[in-house]
């Protein structure tokens, strides 16, 4: 632990640092930021919407809410601002009984979010930054909004009109992540979190059943990783240790998001046993790459770990960081014998956000589903059209195309029951009319997956891409 002048010290030096920061911010360019504008334009007000209208007919018990995030900046952006880093806003719509009863968006009363609205600031206890903006997910029974690198989670009410920052119980102690994982045969939940402050050190977080922090295992690394997903199987957590870390020279120059591709760090995915530290970590180098999101990872007969995932060769090469050309999907496999990872291309196309039956999660899988995205790199969205279903037994790629100036974001996999089969149930997500300006909520049958929706719920406004959305099952009318 540093002593009291270590951390004056500390202090004096972050102060220094942003100032320089600070002052060549004023240098970069002034032009709106490509996820501010056209498709990603932040809504500006919030709504509640009652009795919506349905084509099609809802699913029996297809009952419960819709939860998506995003960043959705209060007020107008300045220089250095990174599409990661604005307010977050979560929306939510609630079905009941074949009815889509309600939806609502409400901004995450954040310091600077709150500032700007001109209202309180939501409760509870702060961690650094405060803005949370990446995903809603249920731990414990309840609905957090999460977020990487700095600060505590915020609980929300099932009407999302409640918000509270909540360390789970007081019992985090650290940052957490935006992707949390639920083991399905235990009830735990897994995250590996970083610190966007802490360059040596990520941490394995365990959270019990009951939504309480039961583990917290540091790691030692280099550099400062940007981790924003990790994996499980049922011996071991999986840590993803690539090489997009850091960059002190990015945050002097002003940028918001300081991390940028370090071909100086090796790329690396850690097996750290379950109950184990890191002194029992396996590592297994793999070919320089980056990865945002793991579809699923589980071992294997041979005692190998298995990881589907969307993999980038490169990103954030330039100065002012982005991405560099689109991911695909791979699957990867560690060998703890030679401490090597195969990586082996499933789909060369263009896609992102791969998501499975969480039922699965940590066990083998035989269906991922992911989105379309531009091949070449527009960040309007043009022509990305479609979602894509990958059955991996028959190495087959299904294709459902929503047609011309409709755009899909993450598609969630909901089961018909709990005895249901992997592929038994329905994809829901948001599809933006890019014409229109409108957006539907659409159920597909997962079956029949090329059909068109069997239910759409419309808002006769646009909801922008934004990050990560999950399925709340349960009657949830408020």
């Amino acid at each position: 632990m540093p002593n009291p002048s270590e951390w004056t010290l500390r202090a004096a030096a972050e102060g220094l640092v942003s100032l320089v920061a600070a002052c060549n911010r004023l240098r970069l360019p002034g032009t709106q930021h490509p996820f501010v504008v056209g498709v990603h334009t932040p809504m500006r007000e919030e709504v509640t919407l009652r009795d919506l209208p349905v084509t099609g007919k809802i699913p029996e018990g297809l009952d419960g809410r819709y939860l998506k995030m995003g960043a959705n900046p209060a007020r107008p952006t300045t220089r250095g601002h990174d599409w990661f880093l604005g307010d977050g806003m979560v929306h939510g719509l609630c079905i009941e009984d074949g009815k889509a009863l309600w939806y609502r968006n409400r901004w995450i009363g954040s310091r600077a979010a709150s500032a700007a609205l001109g209202r309180p600031a939501a409760p509870g206890p702060r961690r650094g930054d405060d803005t949370v903006n990446t995903n809603v997910v249920e731990i414990g029974g309840r609905t957090f909004a999460v977020v990487e690198a700095g600060s505590y989670p915020v609980a929300l009410s099932e009407d999302l009109e409640t918000q509270r920052y909540d360390p789970f119980d007081g019992t985090l102690t650290g940052a957490f992540t935006g992707h949390p994982h639920r083991d399905p045969e235990t009830g735990e939940t897994h995250a590996v979190a970083y610190d966007g402050r802490v360059w040596d050190s990520v941490r394995h977080v365990v959270l019990s059943p009951a939504g309480r922090v039961v583990r917290a295992v540091p790691i030692p690394v280099e550099h400062g990783p940007c981790i924003h997903d990790c994996a499980m199987t049922a011996r071991f957590a999986v840590v993803l240790d690539l090489p997009l870390t850091f960059s002190m020279r990015a945050l002097l120059a002003g940028h918001r998001f300081p991390f940028r591709w370090n071909l100086t760090h090796q790329a690396r995915v850690g097996l750290l046993p379950r109950h184990g530290t890191a002194a029992d970590i396996v590592w297994c180098a793999v070919e320089p790459c980056f990865v945002f999101h793991v579809a699923n990872a589980f071992d294997d007969a041979d005692g190998r770990v298995v990881l589907d995932v969307v993999a980038y060769e490169t990103v954030f090469t330039r100065p002012g960081g982005g991405l560099d050309a689109p991911g695909r999907l791979e699957r990867w496999t560690a060998d703890l014998a030679t401490g090597r990872v195969d990586r082996r291309v499933i789909d060369p196309a263009a896609q992102e956000f791969p998501r499975i039956d969480e039922r699965r999660f940590g066990r083998p899988h035989r269906y991922v589903y992911s989105v379309s995205i531009p091949a070449d790199g527009n960040t309007q969205l043009v022509g990305a059209t479609q979602i894509y279903k990958h059955d991996l037994a028959r190495g087959e790629r299904r294709v459902h195309e929503f047609g011309a100036d409709r755009v899909p974001g993450e598609f969630v996999f909901v089961p018909a029951g709990p005895e249901a089969g992997e592929d038994e149930g329905w994809l829901v997500g948001l599809v933006i009319d890019t014409a229109r300006d409108t957006t539907d909520f659409t159920v597909l049958d997962a079956r029949t997956f090329e059909a068109p929706p069997v239910a759409t719920v419309h808002l006769q406004h646009r909801i922008p891409p934004g990050f990560h959305g999950n399925w709340f099952p349960g009657n949830r009318a408020g």
